[in-house]
């Protein structure tokens, strides 16, 4: 499955949005992949991590022994793509501002961990879910994603495998082109909600 498979799978699900949104990031774009509207379907995320999975198996020499995920975004991704590899997952989540497993959760030292995430824009949710795995012994062996907007070029500290990738323009909120200025921004994603 390459990227404009999967943009065709955003696409059938409605998924792939155009207009001035506000990145987790903080920066803008006019494109936004709203993927709860992929999630929400078992067998549009299933085709898309079973891929993930897949990609994953052939692009790594070391293996994983378990798969974690940054809450909230990560979760139904990294969940999924575990089931297709075989694995458990577990997830982190937010305790006064910093990611750590709860819920009875842990890793062993030394255990072989491959971070899932949705979406990778700066790699910033993945390199603090990584910080929180690495407090714990455990080995972040790689990261995986269903899609990179970086087109490469965040780097979460590990290798990113990515099942696709492409680098839609993004602005600082400050220096906007035309075509943007004029259109309400809107946040459709998560990150800063109360």
């Amino acid at each position: 499955m390459n990227t404009d498979h999967v943009l065709d799978v955003f696409r059938e699900a409605g998924a792939l949005l155009e207009g001035h949104f506000i990145l987790s990031s903080g920066r803008r774009s006019s494109v936004f992949l709203q993927k709860a509207l992929i999630f929400k379907n078992p067998v549009l995320t299933s085709k898309l991590c079973k891929a993930l999975a897949e990609k994953v198996k052939t692009t790594l020499d070391i293996q994983p022994d378990i798969i974690v995920a940054p809450a909230m975004g990560g979760v139904i991704p990294g969940y999924e793509t575990a089931r297709h590899m075989g694995l458990e997952s577990l997830f982190v989540e937010r305790e006064d501002g910093e990611f750590c497993l709860r819920r009875g959760f842990s890793l062993e030292p030394g255990q072989k961990v491959l971070m899932v995430e949705d979406i990778v824009t700066t790699g910033l949710s993945s390199r603090e879910c990584i910080a929180a795995m690495n407090k714990t012994g455990a080995t972040v062996i790689a990261g995986a994603c269903i899609f990179d907007r970086s087109n490469g070029s965040a780097d979460i500290g590990v290798p990113l495998v990515s099942l696709a990738s492409r680098k839609f323009p993004d602005y600082d909120p400050h220096d906007l082109p035309a075509e943007l200025q004029n259109i309400p921004a809107i946040k459709p994603g998560s990150r800063g909600l109360k």
